[in-house]
């Protein structure tokens, strides 16, 4: 085993395929997937699990994973002390769903990188990548949340999968609409009143199961419902077309201009925030210093932090 194989493994995992990796690291493929078969032969285990959709961690690989980078940091460390080589690129992976605070703390964590060199990646996607991604250690850290209906469901997955869920907060539901909304003026809102308006959702792909909805009530039957998949298509269509969409109420008005506004929805539910972390590996520098700034955001927008 050599230090470059190693390498070539977190590049593998950073990058999501072997392909992606081949050309960042400018070798052939054939070349990259001789290294890891090696490694796989010297130590008896199979790191990664091949398949049409791309590749995955085993189990022995995360654990794997976990070591290599501990490898490659003291290495990193020790070519910095004595040889005065410059620190490598910064890396750091988040997945979220779709939450204005997330993408805000996500900057917050740039400007403290000043110009520094670094490949940092930002997912908003869908619920169940978000656990597939951190399960895979392909990010570091997901956000979503967990209700009374979803929790059960939720919690079983993260379990099955050796993963922590980290509360952050506990969010009051509220619906996102424009401040020209026939309803903007309202203080608080029933969903009943909502019903003549699009309701906006982000669609979950093939996992479209109520329990990986983003918005709660998701059993409820809308006489209006348009699925989206982005934050930017969502808020379009919420300002074109008078629609809402069901939400934790924090929202940065710098991003939005004052355009939207968040009204209290009248629920008994509440909406338990937090992130996720793989239990086999600890978080990297940048990993730590990103939950950092997430309580800061969370924080500025008067929510209690739970410990």
């Amino acid at each position: 085993m050599t230090l470059q194989q190693l390498k070539y493994i977190l590049a593998i995992v950073n990058c999501g395929s072997i392909s992606e990796a081949a050309k960042q690291l400018y070798i052939s493929q054939p070349s990259l997937s001789n290294a890891v078969k090696e490694i796989e032969e010297e130590f008896g285990i199979e790191i990664f699990v091949r398949s049409p959709k791309g590749i995955a961690l085993t189990n022995e690989g995360i654990e794997f994973l976990a070591y290599a980078r501990q490898v490659v940091e003291q290495a990193e460390l020790m070519e910095q002390r004595y040889l005065n080589k410059r620190p490598s690129r910064k890396l750091c992976s988040i997945s979220t769903q779709h939450y204005a605070f997330a993408v805000q703390a996500f900057v917050a964590l740039m400007k403290t990188l000043g110009e520094n060199e670094y490949e940092c990646t930002l997912r908003e996607t869908r619920t169940h990548e978000i656990i597939e991604d951190v399960r895979n250690l392909r990010s570091e850290i997901g956000i979503l949340y967990l209700s009374e209906f979803n929790r059960k469901v939720i919690t079983k997955l993260l379990r099955d999968h050796d993963l922590k869920f980290h509360p952050l907060f506990t969010a009051k539901p509220h619906v996102f609409i424009s401040v020209h909304h026939p309803l903007a003026q309202r203080e608080m809102l029933e969903m009943d009143e909502l019903d003549e308006y699009p309701c906006l959702v982000f669609e979950q792909g093939e996992y479209n199961s109520f329990y990986f909805a983003e918005e709660i009530l998701s059993t409820r039957s809308y006489r209006k419902k348009i699925l989206v998949s982005d934050r930017a298509t969502l808020f379009n269509l919420l300002i074109g077309l008078n629609g809402y969409t069901i939400s934790s109420g924090v929202l940065n008005q710098d991003v939005y201009g004052g355009l939207i506004k968040p009204v209290r929805l009248k629920t008994d539910e509440d909406m338990l925030i937090g992130y996720i972390t793989n239990q086999k590996t600890s978080l990297s520098r940048l990993g730590q210093l990103y939950v950092e700034k997430l309580k800061e955001v969370v924080a500025r927008a008067g929510h209690e932090l739970l410990s």
